[in-house]
């Protein structure tokens, strides 16, 4: 990996575990700022809300130098995370999650960007990948370390190590990353000309209702584990952090197989192994092998479709909406997060908390997607390709 990509892994790395560890140490949160669990969930949400509103600065932000950009991200992952770890009251930790997710999508956009523009030539989707690939090792590394942390000290130390991060990347960012060129500035309207076409809206309602899918089941992961799968809830760090080896394995496979073949049809590849695997665990009546060998198989779905997302949102944004339509993937992702869990929370009360049913009910929504990119590819992909082909 060139050092350029893996300073922006390290910034993927930050804002992976920023945005899944308060899951970990929910509880802890929710005690030491006096409200209930439910209530909590709201740190969740502001986080997501976050992912939303901070597309903004890229609209703003268009003629910036994007290195510029990634250290301005950079700070505001430092702002946010501390500010959370020094936060005494429900208040001012809803406003610390909600900056924390202000540079998520803006930073994925702008570092898709990077990665592609440093990549060499015909491995942009390797590129894109490896950067991505920080957000993964986060699920298995990152995560686990901070829910730990949050049980055997204290969740503030996690968010405490995620200012720390940031700090570092930033440092990093600064010293590896070359400056590259500004996206062609297409004036404020050029940005969403690209959203004039159907195109990437097959791409988009894609990322949205196969994530929506997705985490009918992953939103209730652990509790599923438990009850389905028969492990203690010491053993539950583990089995993550076996997700999060998934996710690498499922991203970095993704990217190269996008160079090979187009980002469209792989992205579909990938949604339907998630299908298959979610099928898989509503089938399966529950044993701890099974369980361990299924969590794998879905979290490799679900980043084996992630790079060439991200990489497909550049391509039709091109023309001065690259950023935006990469922080786009962002933005589809968390709202599919939240919807998923909804989805999955309403098949647990409709069959009495079967952890099976979460699985079931993702997977129309899963096939979707599959739908979807699967006529992306025929309808335009797989023609472009052709013609690349017969003009080279």
């Amino acid at each position: 990996m060139k050092k350029s990509i893996l300073a922006l892994a390290f910034g993927a790395f930050a804002l992976g575990a920023a945005e899944f560890v308060m899951m970990g140490v929910l509880p802890q949160a929710a005690r030491d700022t006096a409200v209930s669990i439910p209530t909590a969930g709201h740190y969740v949400s502001a986080y997501a809300i976050g992912v939303c509103f901070g597309a903004l600065i890229l609209i703003f932000g268009r003629r910036i130098n994007p290195k510029k950009l990634l250290l301005f991200f950079m700070v505001l992952v430092l702002m946010g995370n501390a500010m959370a770890a020094v936060s005494t009251n429900f208040t001012l930790l809803l406003i610390a999650r909600f900056i924390s997710g202000l540079p998520h999508g803006a930073y994925f956009g702008t570092a898709t960007i990077v990665a592609k523009v440093l990549a060499d030539k015909g491995s942009e989707g390797k590129s894109v990948s490896q950067m991505v690939a920080g957000q993964t090792v986060a699920n298995m590394v990152g995560v686990p370390l901070g829910t730990w942390m949050g049980s055997a000290m204290s969740w503030r130390y996690a968010f405490a190590a995620l200012g720390a991060w940031a700090v570092l990347t930033m440092v990093l960012i600064w010293l590896w990353v070359p400056k590259v060129a500004s996206i062609k500035d297409a004036g404020l309207a050029g940005q969403f000309k690209f959203l004039g076409s159907i195109k990437p809206w097959f791409v988009i309602l894609a990322v949205y209702v196969g994530n929506s899918g997705i985490f009918c089941w992953w939103s209730y992961v652990s509790p599923w584990l438990q009850k389905t799968g028969g492990y203690a809830v010491s053993v539950i760090p583990l089995l993550i952090a076996l997700a999060g080896f998934g996710m690498v394995v499922g991203g970095l496979v993704g990217g190269r197989v996008s160079d090979r073949i187009a980002p469209g049809i792989t992205a579909g590849i990938g949604q339907m192994i998630a299908a298959i695997a979610m099928l898989l665990i509503f089938l399966d009546p529950g044993s701890q092998p099974t369980a361990a060998i299924l969590t794998f198989i879905c979290a490799f779905g679900m980043f084996f479709l992630s790079s060439p997302q991200q990489l497909l949102m550049v391509q039709l944004g091109e023309g001065g909406g690259e950023m935006l339509a990469a922080a786009m993937v962002q933005i589809a992702f968390n709202a599919g997060n939240s919807t998923g869990s909804i989805v999955g929370g309403i098949a647990l009360n409709q069959h009495h908390m079967d952890y099976h049913f979460t699985a079931l009910y993702g997977v129309p929504l899963t096939m979707v997607a599959v739908v979807l990119l699967i006529a992306f590819y025929v309808l335009y992909e797989r023609r472009e390709r052709f013609t690349q082909e017969m003009s080279a």
